[in-house]
């Protein structure tokens, strides 16, 4: 359950994504995902929303993290540990949820930027919540110093095995959900998310388009597909805070890259569009990272799936209050809508 060794491990299949779906069932949320007319109308395609921020902390992270814990539980000499992570806010979520459902001690390290509502719930959750640098990267620093010094578990938020088998449960309830689907667009940080989806789908329908979007000021996926794997790149400021981690992981990426077919980047504005239309339209409030898909559709990056059946990842709703606001009155601006 940490990162000392997915170099070595093989890629995450479907045996261990159906092993992980039977191992959450119930302790996490079969999402819905309903057609979107609005939407289709908008992006000429007939669009479905997979609706992830559902989920009880509001992200799909949780389904990743409830694998990796009832592993961890099962384990005797685990008994008396807890697990750590460094995480932006949705991961540190979800371990501060499915921990005190399991009895698990729970210690996260934010970045000092992280947004507030994040930090606040995970406390509430019981959570120890530690702030420390600048970026994620600092933050993890942290976080193994401290997993050394107390003696905790590191799991990793997108490239630990348990982890990217439960991300791709997603995979398996579209194929049951959208039978014929012939795109899913994902958001993509540290990939663990596309990985998992990717292998789920591709192996039971291969023709089915796997598609990644990420924002232009954390373009880490597009930097490994160049340099052959991983690569640390700089980040900066974004509203899609959960995709900005600054390097992929190297399990994920080694899943990922035969699976899927293509992967674009989004503008900050096309990113606060969509988080607007999802709002108008349907209704829901999601997180930059969630939105990411529309986003690239509405921009126009994504031509080749216009007329299709197209399956929309809404990865998460964790918006800080504050920076919602900011978005509506963007989108309003953009619209030529007076603000009242």
């Amino acid at each position: 359950m940490n990162d000392t060794g997915p170099v070595q491990l093989p890629p995450v299949g479907l045996h261990d994504i159906r092993s992980a779906q039977k191992q959450i069932a119930g302790a996490v949320v079969a999402t819905p995902c309903p057609e979107s007319s609005g939407l289709s109308a908008l992006c000429h395609a007939r669009v479905f929303c997979k609706l992830e921020y559902m989920q009880r902390t509001a992200s799909f992270k949780e389904r990743g993290v409830a694998n990796a814990l009832a592993h961890f539980r099962q384990q005797p000499s685990n008994k008396n540990k807890g697990v750590i992570a460094a995480s932006a806010g949705n991961h540190a979520l979800a371990l501060a949820y499915h921990g005190r459902r399991l009895d698990i001690p729970v210690t996260v390290v934010m970045p000092e930027g992280a947004p507030l509502i994040k930090a606040t719930n995970c406390r509430r959750l019981g959570a120890e919540v530690i702030k420390h640098g600048r970026s994620f990267r600092e933050a993890r620093e942290h976080a193994d110093a401290l997993a050394l010094l107390r003696g905790l578990m590191y799991l990793h938020g997108y490239d630990d095995p348990l982890v990217i088998a439960g991300q791709g449960t997603v995979g398996l309830e579209l194929l049951e959900q959208v039978p014929d689907m012939e795109a899913v667009v994902v958001p993509v940080g540290g990939t663990g998310l596309i990985a998992g989806v990717a292998a789920a789908v591709k192996a039971i329908r291969p023709a089915v388009q796997i598609i990644g979007v990420e924002p232009e000021a954390s373009a880490s996926y597009t930097a490994a597909l160049a340099q052959g794997g991983p690569v640390a790149v700089d980040v900066s400021p974004t509203c899609a805070d959960g995709l900005a981690v600054g390097q992929v992981g190297r399990l994920a990426f080694v899943t990922a890259r035969p699976l899927v077919d293509r992967v674009v980047t989004v503008s900050e504005p096309a990113l606060t569009l969509a988080i607007y239309r999802l709002i108008e339209i349907e209704k829901a409030v999601v997180e930059g990272a969630g939105a990411a898909g529309l986003a690239a559709m509405l921009a126009g990056k994504l031509p080749e799936l216009a007329g299709r059946t197209v399956v929309l990842l809404l990865s998460g709703g964790n918006i800080d209050p504050l920076v919602l606001q900011r978005m509506v009155e963007q989108g309003l601006t953009a619209d030529g809508r007076p603000r009242r």
